[in-house]
């Protein structure tokens, strides 16, 4: 009986501890989140080009850069996205990583992929 009596729950020391490691996870993804926002900007605007009939890579890259530019695209550029061609379709893939600086020494690094096929003329 005595044992159970003593026990009193969290103390101090655990909810500093507890409350610090909720902070360290919001502020985590605080800073992470705008990169994932923009890689799905990238993602959409990708995809919205499945919908086109284009027929160079150029007009790809030209269309796509005009898209990043209204999504406020930055990471990446519509040179470093790679167009190849496969018979009736291009083969369109965005690959990029994004770094955010957390504190001191201390960075976070993302890498991100989309493929899509896009129709030729």
């Amino acid at each position: 009986m005595r044992s159970i009596r003593r026990q009193a729950g969290v103390t101090a020391i655990g909810w500093v501890i507890i409350l610090a490691l909720i902070g360290f996870f919001v502020f985590l993804t605080l800073k992470m989140l705008p990169s994932y926002l923009e890689y799905f900007k990238v993602s959409s605007s990708l995809e919205s080009l499945e919908k086109e009939e284009l027929s160079t890579p150029q007009e790809v890259r030209k269309l796509l850069g005009r898209r990043f530019d209204i999504s406020y695209v930055y990471t990446i550029t519509p040179k470093q996205v790679k167009v190849k061609n496969a018979g009736k379709v291009f083969n369109v893939t965005a690959m990029y990583e994004s770094r955010v600086h957390l504190f001191a020494n201390v960075d976070v690094l993302m890498s991100f992929k989309k493929q899509v096929k896009v129709p030729r003329r």
